[in-house]
Parts: structure tokens; C-alpha cells; sequence
């Protein structure tokens, strides 16, 4: 009995010193940090974000005629008033790419409900692809466009 003690210890020994154990001195990668998701353009607030639009809710896909797809990007931007905190209708354009150049079809939307104001566009996205979304916005009451740029990893797997 007791050698059969011993095996089993020994096994598990080895399958510990095969999996790393636990006092393994491999460097664990940090978690990087989340991105900044918005930006002061002065008197107005630039809010940005990315995501797979199988994310979305159901309902909320329908609602605004959004095809929802692990392999389809959104990007959401909006902006908002500083003194204020109230949306504010803006122009709004964006370039997109992937990291060998290649330019995505985006086109912009204006969304508003009560009281808020999104603009949404939608793009196909591949495995590890990463876009850069190159924003610019245009407050209705500010004479000069604001330029923000942010990039964004998606995983559809």
C-alpha cells in the first residue's frame, strides 16, 4: 500500500514539473490595460468604442437594423457638450484600416433616442484583425474638425 502511495505522488510530482508547478519562474504576460474611450476636444467630449456585433443584445440589433456576426466590427462614437453632459448633433466621418493597409468600408449613421445622439457603423473583421479608426468630428457649433484615433483588436474565434 504504501508503495502504490508513492507512485501515485510520484506521478503527480511529474505531471506538476511537466505543467510549469507551482513555483514555475516563466513570465506570465500582463494584461494590457483597456484603451481610452474617450477624448476632451475642448468645449465637447469626443466617446469612442469597438465591438463584435455578436455582442449586442438580440433586441437591440433588430431595433436599429444591426446584423449581429462574431465576424462583424461596430463602431459606436458620440459626443457630448462638456459644461453640459448633453449630446450634440456633429459631423462625422471615418477612415478605417487593417495594420497592412487595407481600407475597410465604413459608412456612418446617426442615431438618436431620447436624447442621445450615437453614430454607429458597421464592418467586416477577420481572426486577430486590428483597424485603426481614424474619427473626425465636427460639433455644430464649433468652426474647426477634431481628429481622434484609436485601434482595436477583434477576435472572432
Amino acid at each position: 500500500m504504501k508503495v502504490r502511495k508513492e507512485l501515485v505522488a510520484l506521478s503527480m510530482l511529474s505531471l506538476l514539473v511537466a505543467c510549469g508547478g507551482p513555483n514555475e519562474t516563466a513570465t506570465v504576460p500582463q494584461a494590457e490595460p483597456a484603451g481610452v474611450s474617450f477624448v476632451d476636444i475642448g468645449t465637447h467630449v469626443v466617446h469612442f468604442s469597438a465591438q463584435s456585433t455578436a455582442q449586442l443584445p438580440i433586441e437591440v440589433a433588430r431595433a436599429y437594423n444591426i446584423v449581429r456576426s462574431k465576424n462583424r466590427a461596430m463602431l459606436n462614437v458620440s459626443v457630448l457638450e462638456d459644461a453640459t453632459d448633453k449630446a450634440v448633433p456633429e459631423t462625422v466621418t471615418v477612415k478605417t484600416v487593417n495594420l497592412t493597409g487595407q481600407l475597410k468600408n465604413i459608412t456612418m449613421r446617426q442615431i438618436e433616442e431620447g436624447g442621445a445622439i450615437y453614430y454607429v457603423a458597421e464592418t467586416p473583421v477577420a481572426n486577430q484583425e486590428t483597424l485603426i479608426f481614424d474619427i473626425t468630428v465636427q460639433p455644430e457649433d464649433v468652426t474647426q474638425a477634431s481628429n481622434v484615433r484609436f485601434k482595436q483588436q477583434f477576435y472572432t474565434d
